[in-house]
């Protein structure tokens, strides 16, 4: 099966155990392609797409890389012939409707021009953590984002032609509404005051969190909300799986060193079960 993502690092979270996923289920063969940029919306991957098309050597026009080829999209889309192409929105545009029009439209078309073959689906991104002080208050939580993302996914898809979506954002949803589940972040961590190398005990947790990063010469504690992190990318690739190839994921063998084996066998459960509940 070859696949091409159009997205950013959220697919590339999705993706980061996909190969080594596949190859667990057994019976399986993947090309899979990455038409990926950083924080990348839909309107971005259309205009640069267009602006390739009116100049060919601008080097804007090939932000990807496939074979170890800078490429445009159009080289990406015909560098194999994919039977699948996902798209997806950027995350912090994901819960926004309007966000996605007319971008989303126009860039299905422009793959249709150049992969006919292939089914555009919708790859579901997913809420942040909700212990992101930033975004949330008591107006806008997690649960809401959620709901409104996943709401204009849906719509979207329906506007577009767009028949099957991805649900990766039903699966962070569910794992982090699970009681068997719940994030319990690590309170004590802060008021000791601790320092490098040391980070919070945060349990349950299927995004990025705490870590440490380099600024200036010296080592500060960043936090990342948004990000999925090892179990999160995991449990993202599992979905994939079940959505592509219609694999049962739990009895796949493979897991990520850093997810204990409990733990991999309850995020295995969740995508499982999130595949089976859009069959229906």
């Amino acid at each position: 099966m070859k696949i091409l993502a159009v997205g950013n690092s959220f697919s590339g979270n999705s993706t980061r155990f996909f190969k080594e996923i596949v190859k667990s289920a057994g019976g399986c063969r993947l090309v899979f392609g990455h038409a990926c940029i950083g924080g990348c919306p839909l309107e971005k991957h259309y205009r640069l797409a267009i602006k390739h098309e009116r100049n060919t050597s601008a080097p804007e026009g090939k932000p990807y890389w496939h074979n170890g080829k800078k490429m445009s999209l159009k080289s990406m889309l015909k560098a194999e012939k994919w039977d699948y192409v996902t798209i997806q929105q950027y995350s912090m545009h994901s819960f926004q409707i309007g966000t996605y029009r007319p971008w989303g439209k126009r860039l299905y078309n422009y793959i249709k021009k150049y992969a006919p073959q292939a089914e555009i689906v919708f790859h579901q991104t997913w809420a942040y953590r909700e212990d992101d002080r930033e975004l949330f208050n008591k107006k806008f939580t997690p649960d809401k984002m959620y709901k409104d993302l996943a709401k204009a996914y849906q719509i979207i898809a329906s506007e577009i032609g767009i028949k099957r979506i991805i649900p990766v954002g039903d699966a962070f949803h569910l794992a982090t509404n699970s009681p068997k589940w719940k994030f319990i972040p690590d309170t004590k961590f802060f008021s000791s005051n601790p320092g490098f190398p040391a980070l919070p005990k945060d349990k349950h947790s299927i995004h990025g969190g705490y870590h440490w990063r380099d600024k200036d010469g010296m080592k500060v504690l960043g936090y990342d909300s948004h990000h999925a992190n090892k179990a999160g990318e995991f449990m993202g690739g599992c979905v994939w799986l079940e959505f592509f190839f219609g694999k049962d994921c739990r009895k796949i063998k493979f897991r990520p060193k850093e997810v204990p084996p409990k733990d991999a066998e309850f995020l295995k459960k969740i995508a499982h079960r999130v595949i089976i509940s859009t069959q229906k």
